[in-house]
C-alpha cells in the first residue's frame, strides 16, 4: 500500500461516502472498493450487526465457499482470535489472523476448520462500533500466494473505522423512515402484538449442532420471504445462523453476549430472532437448538432506533415516555425540568429525528403508521 498522499484520499473518499444517504448494502460496496484500492483482498465477509447482541444479519459476503455457510458461520462464532468482540475491547478496531495467532494461524478454529482447506493465507479483521453499540464487522481474505497483511494495512483499515461506524448506524436509521402501510397478506397475521403490520405469525426451527435444519413450523416460509437469502444450496437459511452459531459461542464460553438479533425486513419493519437449546427430558443426543422468528416487540423497536438515531439519554428518556404516554407535564416531572424545557427538547429530538410531532415520533419508531 502506498504511504502518505494516497492512503490520505482514500480515507477522504471513504469518510465521503460515509456521510452519504446510500443504504447499507451499497454504502459497503462502495467501501469496499474504495479500500480495495489500497489494500487488496480475494475475498471478504461484512455483516451488520444487532448493536446489542452483536450477532450478525443483513451480510455481504464473497467466499471461496458458499457450499459450506453453516459450517464457517459457527467456526467463525467459536474463533476468539481477532473476533470482532475481542477487537471492541482493543485499542485498535483491526488485526490480521497472522498477528492475532502470533503466526500460528491454526489456533483459530475457523482457519483450521475451513479457511486453509481454500488456501487462505490472512484475514484481516476490523469492528465497527461506537458508544450506541457494534453495528458491523468485517473480514478480508488474502488467498494463494498473496503476502499477509502488513501492520501498514491493519492500520490503515482501523483509521477509517470510526467513519464508517457512523455511516453504517445512519444507514440503518434511514430504515425507520419507509412507512408505506402494507397489507397483510392471507397466510400473515398482524404482527403478533407488536403493532407492525403484515408481518407472519411466530415461526420456530430446529437444527443440529452442525446448523442444518431439521424440522420447522409452517409460517418459517413466510418469514424467509422477508429476510435476506443465503447462497446457493444455503439460500434458505439466512441469518438464523447468526444466532445458533453465537449460542454455540456462549455454550463453548467464547461470548457471553445473548444469541438474539434484530433484523430489518422491509417497509420499516423489524423481526427478532433469538435462539435456545431445546430441553429433553431423557438422556441421549443432545437436543437441538430452536431459532425463534416473531416481529420485534415495541420496546426492542424503541431500543434499535435510540441507538440507530444516536440519541442522547434524555433524548431516549423522552421517546420511551412518549411511548408510554406520558404528557408534557409528566415528563417535565420525571426529569426534574420545566414544561418549556421540554418543549425544546422535542425540537431537537425531532430535528435529529426528521419528524415534526410526537405523533409522528411514535409512528416511526413504532412502525404504527406514515410519517408526518
Amino acid at each position: 500500500m502506498t504511504k502518505g498522499w494516497a492512503a490520505d484520499r482514500s480515507q477522504e473518499r471513504i469518510r465521503l461516502l460515509a456521510g452519504s444517504d446510500l443504504d447499507h448494502q451499497a454504502l459497503r460496496t462502495a467501501i469496499l472498493a474504495e479500500v480495495a484500492t489500497m489494500v487488496p483482498f480475494d475475498a471478504f465477509v461484512w455483516p451488520l450487526c444487532d448493536p446489542v447482541t452483536t450477532v450478525g444479519m443483513a451480510p455481504r459476503a464473497r467466499t471461496p465457499c458458499p457450499q459450506e455457510l453453516p459450517t464457517l458461520i459457527r467456526l467463525k462464532y467459536l474463533s476468539r482470535a481477532a473476533r470482532w468482540t475481542e477487537l471492541m475491547r482493543w485499542p485498535e478496531p483491526a488485526e490480521s489472523l497472522l498477528k492475532a495467532t502470533q503466526g500460528e494461524p491454526s489456533r483459530s478454529p475457523v482457519w483450521s476448520g475451513v479457511l486453509q482447506r481454500y488456501g487462505v493465507r490472512d484475514v484481516l479483521s476490523a469492528v465497527f462500533a461506537d458508544k450506541y453499540g457494534c453495528w458491523a464487522w468485517l473480514d478480508l481474505w488474502r488467498t494463494g500466494d498473496s503476502v499477509p497483511f502488513t501492520d501498514e494495512e491493519t492500520a490503515y483499515l482501523g483509521e477509517l473505522a470510526a467513519a464508517v461506524t457512523a455511516g453504517l448506524r445512519r444507514s440503518v436509521a434511514r430504515q425507520f423512515w419507509i412507512r408505506p402501510d402494507p397489507e397483510p397478506g392471507p397466510d400473515q397475521a398482524s404482527g403478533t402484538g407488536s403493532g407492525q403490520p403484515g408481518l407472519p405469525e411466530q415461526a420456530v426451527l430446529t437444527l443440529d449442532d452442525d446448523l442444518a435444519i431439521a424440522g420447522r413450523t409452517a409460517s418459517v416460509d413466510d418469514w424467509l420471504k422477508l429476510l435476506q437469502p443465503g447462497p446457493v444450496p444455503h439460500h434458505q437459511v439466512p441469518e438464523v445462523l447468526n444466532v445458533a452459531a453465537q449460542l454455540a459461542a456462549r455454550e463453548a464460553l467464547v461470548d457471553t453476549h445473548p444469541a438474539e438479533c434484530r433484523v430489518y425486513v422491509g417497509a420499516g419493519r423489524w423481526a427478532s430472532l433469538r435462539a435456545n437449546r431445546m430441553e429433553s427430558e431423557v438422556s441421549g443426543p443432545t437436543p437441538p437448538v430452536a431459532v425463534t422468528i416473531q416481529a420485534s416487540t415495541p420496546a426492542a423497536r424503541l431500543d434499535m432506533f435510540a441507538r440507530a438515531f444516536g440519541l442522547s439519554p434524555r433524548q431516549g428518556e423522552l421517546l420511551w415516555l412518549t411511548a408510554a404516554g406520558a404528557d408534557t407535564a409528566a415528563m417535565a416531572d420525571a426529569q426534574g425540568v420545566t414544561p418549556y424545557t421540554i418543549q425544546d427538547q422535542f425540537k431537537q429530538l425531532f430535528q435529529t429525528c426528521g419528524v415534526h410531532s410526537r405523533v409522528s415520533l411514535l409512528a416511526m419508531a413504532l412502525g404504527t403508521g406514515a410519517r408526518a
